[in-house]
């Protein structure tokens, strides 16, 4: 290089005038077509549309605000859904959703588990069930970091499909996680991420994931298995799809186990019974895939307020978004715990735009664990709160009375003309007629 500048004959005002005009003629090429691979959803954009309302026109935007108060002869409403695919990551906020026996369209698909060994082993066990493995469910209580997993909805659009001279049902789930490499390769990262989505971002891994369940012949060609998993006391055979998970996640998340990644199989929902209602009530056995224990979760954003006014708050605490508690339904109008007495309920038209009501058995109330505690925002876990003031101001349960208890669980329930095809809508905007009032008493697994 020394050699063709002195070549060239440039001194050094010369050298630094060119340097100058390359620089030129570059940096508008990197601002126009920077230097980025392509993302998985880059190709999506061209026949598909992400599922979702966007952050600037979130529903629960005013979550803390008093306009969620009560009214004089005003129902309460349906202020927002939320879907989860990947059960303990990122949800996903929508105006309007599918219900199906199992709970809102999409909900809870997929869950993540680690390959534990038994321990502690029996002193009189074999050698067999000493190094014998079981798969379990894994979430933020344990691993934070999945409160940062994105979930990305796609599903196909008509019109873009239709310039594509394309057809197509076929929806995805894109997973998302920061990742940064070390050395230049984490370096170039950060900077191809700024270029193609803007100075915030963050170098992230994409996983791309049908939603659909996989053929017998899809299941062969990728090496899927059928494998048992456990979520709580409960075992359900179920798609391991590990071989779709990168490593670089297994070490995000901090799971020195081996890392699985299980798709519901919709021929094998598990029964739900406890406080759901019988067969013979609902007119079908009531199911689910893997929610915790019922189909659909409620919260009030007045039973929120109230109880957030008597959790201590510090500067990682300064708010208790209703998200930490993971509803798929949020309520707004409704009066503080009132939730409580409900037994059935009916989501009638409202604003919403829908023409039909829906009607779910309000089953029982929410048992907490310590999941809260963690921030959906960035993943951080609270050494205490919202946990500590749970068991102490919410144990109001017989059937729990060690728990703290916020939110109501719900069972859907479908008018018998349906006969077999039993499926609904809710949507954003619907009022709520409370038909049914009477106590609660949880029933433990």
């Amino acid at each position: 290089m020394d050699q063709f500048l002195n070549n060239l004959n440039l001194d050094a005002s010369s050298i630094f005038l060119l340097t100058i005009t390359i620089c030129a003629f570059l940096i508008p090429v990197v601002v126009i077509l920077p230097p980025v691979g392509l993302q998985k959803s880059d190709a999506l954009v061209q026949t598909h549309s992400k599922a979702g309302v966007q952050d600037s026109k979130s529903n629960l935007k005013k979550q803390f605000s008093a306009e969620h108060a009560p009214e004089a002869g005003k129902p309460p409403k349906v202020q927002s859904l939320v879907i989860y695919p990947v059960k303990s990551c990122k949800g996903i906020e929508l105006t309007r959703s599918k219900v199906f026996p199992s709970g809102l369209q999409f909900d809870r698909l997929f869950t993540f588990a680690q390959l534990k060994s038994p321990f502690p082993v029996a002193v009189d066990s074999t050698d067999e069930e000493k190094s014998k493995h079981k798969w379990e469910f894994i979430t933020q209580r344990q691993f934070a970091r999945l409160a940062n997993v994105t979930v990305d909805l796609w599903l196909p659009d008509e019109m873009k499909l239709r310039k594509q001279s394309m057809k197509s049902n076929e929806a995805f789930v894109i997973l998302r996680f920061p990742w940064k490499e070390d050395g230049w390769r984490g370096i170039f990262s950060v900077i191809t991420a700024k270029l193609g989505r803007g100075r915030s971002a963050e170098p992230e891994v994409e996983i791309l994931l049908p939603v659909d369940f996989p053929s017998d012949l899809e299941i062969k060609e990728k090496g899927y298995t059928f494998e048992d998993v456990k979520i709580w006391r409960e075992t359900v055979n179920a798609l391991n799809i590990e071989k779709e998970l990168p490593d670089e996640l297994r070490r995000y998340l901090g799971v020195s186990n081996r890392l699985g990644l299980f798709r519901v199989d919709p021929g094998q929902l598990r029964e739900v019974y406890r406080c759901a209602p019988t067969k013979e009530e609902a007119g079908y056995q009531p199911v689910t895939g893997f929610q915790d224990a019922y189909p659909l979760h409620l919260m009030n954003l007045n039973s929120i307020q109230e109880f957030s006014n008597e959790v201590p708050k510090d500067d990682s605490l300064k708010e208790l978004d209703v998200l930490r508690f993971r509803p798929n339904v949020i309520l707004s109008g409704a009066q503080a715990y009132d939730e409580e007495t409900w037994k059935q309920v009916r989501f009638k038209p409202g604003s919403s735009g829908l023409y039909s009501d829906a009607v779910f058995h309000v089953s029982c109330r929410t048992v907490r664990c310590k999941m809260p505690n963690v921030d959906p925002a960035n993943g951080f876990r609270h050494p205490r709160e919202p946990d500590k003031s749970l068991r102490a101001k919410r144990a109001i349960d017989e059937g729990a009375p060690l728990s703290g208890c916020l939110g109501m669980q719900l069972t859907p329930l479908f008018d018998a003309s349906f006969g077999e095809d039993r499926e609904g809508w809710i949507a954003v905007g619907m009022n709520i007629e409370v038909e049914e009032r009477g106590p609660h008493m949880y029933i433990k697994q």
